[in-house]
């Protein structure tokens, strides 16, 4: 039988609230062991017999999932990777740019990132070096696999509220991606001026005179992004915003262009 947190309070821990596993309460103890994996054998009061009984169910019941604390980027990071199976390595560069190179244990996509570049192989995502990309990178790369297009970018510009089923997301691309940057470099503009520079931003302010400046990323071969930012001066506070091409619906789903954006400001903000 699963132990919820009140079975294991209960029924297990000696309720004394000593503090001496590093949590206030013997509740929050059991929470975290429930929800989070937390070693049982950590509260020092508990009897062995005890731990081996409980631990067993413990064991069972994180190995389902049951009551354990999702891990989203473990999650969308298993689904990207299921939907880009079918794909082959040898057939991306037509659909998506790069080169086939050999590698040690086989052959990898080459492919531009900003100014890097990223090595794809079946289950993995690395930069040049080796390093695997963090999680939400590999989760929309692996999406840009998946997603089957192919087009080249038309330069036709949308905004992320132009796209169809963004309704839900424009809330998160405010309050994750335009307030951080607007935060970061409000009344500092030649700060986001030498940041877009050295991801390879391209400046094109003066094709997009309406704003204080205007870079152009290209991201991946066929998935460029736009960045617009007007400053803040005494009639108006500042404003950023994101452009598309029209075609990255054809190269990303709508969840993964949002992840994209908040590795673009990532970057910018000088966040690893």
């Amino acid at each position: 039988m699963a132990l919820s947190v009140v079975d294991l309070y209960k029924n297990a821990l000696p309720k004394t609230n000593c503090k001496e596993c590093g949590f206030p309460t013997c509740l929050a103890f059991a929470s975290m062991v429930v929800s989070e994996k937390h070693p049982l054998k950590n509260c020092p009061y508990i009897k062995t017999e005890i731990i081996k009984t409980c631990q067993k169910e413990l064991d069972e019941q994180h190995a389902e999932g049951k009551w354990t604390k999702k891990d989203m980027a473990q999650d969308a990071l298993l689904w990207a990777k299921k939907r880009a199976a079918s794909m082959e390595i040898k057939d991306l560069p037509e659909r998506i740019g790069g080169e086939i190179i050999n590698i040690e244990d086989g052959s990898a996509l080459r492919l531009p990132y900003f100014e890097d570049f990223v090595l794809i192989k079946k289950e993995s995502v690395t930069n040049i070096q080796g390093t695997a990309l963090n999680r939400w990178e590999q989760v929309f790369i692996f999406n840009h696999i998946a997603q089957g297009g192919k087009r080249d970018p038309t330069g036709n510009w949308k905004s992320l509220q132009e796209f169809p089923n963004t309704i839900s997301k424009i809330k998160s691309m405010h309050s994750h991606v335009e307030q951080p940057l607007i935060k970061k470099f409000a009344g500092d503009i030649q700060k986001l001026i030498e940041a877009s520079k050295s991801l390879g931003g391209i400046d094109v302010t003066d094709k997009y005179s309406s704003s204080d400046i205007a870079f152009y990323f290209k991201v991946f071969p066929k998935i460029p992004v736009l960045l617009m930012f007007w400053d803040v001066d005494d009639s108006f506070d500042a404003e950023v915003k994101f452009l598309f091409d029209e075609t990255i619906v054809e190269h990303l789903d709508i969840e993964s262009i949002l992840f994209l954006s908040e590795r673009l400001r990532q970057l910018l903000c000088g966040e690893s």
